[in-house]
C-alpha cells in the first residue's frame, strides 16, 4: 500500500508515520508539509531516520500537487486545528479557509487525477455549539456532567453521536471541515474513489505542539511542570469544562481497516474516532492529576468566556467500534504520563513550538 500523508511534519501525521514504521508495516509512506510551524523541522529529520521521505508542498497550491508520485491512498493530517482561527487575530479568515477548505479541494483533485482513496482526519468542532452549549449539565467530582433528561436528539450516556447536530454556528474551523467532509463525499461518489470520514476528539500525546487553543492536554502539562500561569477560562473561572482525549497512534488500526476495503458498500463513511467517557476529564481534574504528578501550581480564574467555548463535548464513538471493532488502546492516564515525561525532558518545548 502507498500512502500519503498531508499535514506529515505535524504531530498527528509524524505519530501516524512512525507508528505504521514501527509497527514493521510493509506501507511506502510519503509525507507533504508546508513546514511553516516551528518544531516541523524536529519531526521532519526523525521521520528520514525512519525512512519516511517528507516533501516540501503546501496544500493552498494546487500545482504543488502535479509532481508528486501516484498513491493508493491519502490520509489528511493538514490542517489549522484551532477552533478560535479566523478570529483570533493570530490568523486572517482567508488563511483559515485557504488551509482547511481549499486546501482539500485540492487534496482531492489530486485523488481524482490518480485514483487514490481519501482518509479526512475531521474534528469534534463540526458538531453546533449553540446545540452543545444547550446540554444541561451538572457538577460532578470537579467536571461538569450531562443531565441525565432532558436528552438532545444524537446525544447518549456514551456522548455525543454521528447524528447531533451540525447547525451553525460551528466556528469558522468547524465550518471548513464540515465542509471538507461533504465535498470529499461528494467528490468519491462523482468520481467513484473511496472516503472515509474520522471525527476525531481531541488527539494528545508527547511532542504535540501546543498553545491554550490547541493542543491543550500538552499546553498544560508543559505550562504546569515550567510553573507557566495557566488560567481556568469561562464558565465561572472554575475549571468544569471537560473533554476527552485520544492517542493519534490508536488510529493506526482503525486506519489498516478502512484502507482495507474500499469498496464497502452504501455504508456510512462518518465515523466519530475518540477516546470517550472513558478518557473524559475537566481542566480542574487535569490540575489536580498535575499536581499529583508535579507538585503544587496556581491557576488563575478568568470567567470572561472565549468564542466557541463550551462546558462538555464528549464523543460516542460507538458506531466505529460497531463496524469496524475499533476501540482505543492508550488509556487517558497513560497519554498524560506521556505528555508529562516528554516536559520533563524538554523544559524549553512552549518556546520551541510557539511558533
Amino acid at each position: 500500500m502507498r500512502i500519503l500523508i498531508t499535514g506529515a511534519c505535524g504531530f498527528v501525521g509524524s505519530t501516524l508515520a512512525r507508528a505504521w514504521r514501527q509497527s514493521g508495516s510493509s506501507h511506502a509512506i510519503v509525507g507533504v508539509d508546508n513546514l511553516m510551524r516551528t518544531g516541523s523541522e524536529t519531526n521532519r529529520a526523525e521521520l528520514r531516520r525512519l525512512g519516511v521521505e517528507t516533501l516540501h508542498r503546501d496544500i493552498r497550491s494546487a500545482s504543488d500537487f502535479e509532481s508528486l508520485p501516484a498513491v493508493d491512498w491519502v490520509v489528511d493530517a493538514a490542517a489549522n486545528p484551532s477552533v478560535l482561527a479566523g478570529v483570533d487575530g493570530l490568523t486572517s479568515s482567508r488563511q483559515l479557509v485557504e488551509h482547511n477548505l481549499i486546501g482539500t479541494i485540492n487534496i482531492l483533485e489530486y485523488c481524482r487525477r490518480v485514483k487514490a482513496g481519501f482518509v479526512l482526519l475531521s474534528t469534534s468542532r463540526v458538531y453546533s455549539i449553540a446545540a452543545l452549549s444547550r446540554i444541561a449539565v451538572e457538577v460532578t467530582s470537579g467536571a461538569f456532567t450531562p443531565a441525565a433528561h432532558p436528552r438532545a436528539a444524537g446525544l447518549s450516556a456514551a456522548g455525543v453521536a454521528e447524528t447531533f447536530s451540525t447547525e451553525a454556528p460551528v466556528s469558522l474551523y468547524g465550518a471548513t471541515k464540515l465542509a471538507s467532509e461533504q465535498l470529499a463525499l461528494e467528490y468519491g461518489s462523482a468520481f467513484n474513489f473511496p472516503v472515509w470520514i474520522n471525527r476525531c476528539g481531541v488527539l494528545a500525546g508527547a511532542g504535540q505542539f501546543c498553545r491554550q487553543d490547541q493542543g491543550i492536554f500538552s499546553f498544560w502539562l508543559h505550562s504546569w511542570a515550567q510553573r507557566r500561569p495557566l488560567n481556568y477560562i469561562g464558565f465561572g473561572g472554575d475549571g468544569y469544562q471537560v473533554r476527552d482525549c485520544l492517542h493519534p497512534r490508536d488510529l493506526v488500526p482503525l486506519l489498516d481497516l478502512q484502507m482495507a476495503q474500499p469498496a464497502a458498500g452504501a455504508i456510512d463513511r462518518v465515523s466519530n474516532v475518540s477516546g470517550g467517557v472513558e478518557s473524559a476529564i475537566s481542566l480542574r481534574q487535569l490540575s489536580e492529576w498535575c499536581g499529583r504528578r508535579f507538585g503544587a501550581h496556581t491557576v488563575s480564574a478568568d470567567s470572561d468566556r472565549r468564542p466557541f467555548d463550551i462546558p462538555w463535548l464528549v464523543l460516542d464513538s460507538g458506531a466505529a467500534r460497531s463496524r469496524w471493532g475499533w476501540r482505543p488502546e492508550t488509556p487517558r492516564d497513560a497519554i498524560l504520563e506521556e505528555i508529562a515525561a516528554h516536559a520533563e525532558s524538554h523544559p524549553q518545548w512552549l518556546e520551541l513550538t510557539n511558533g
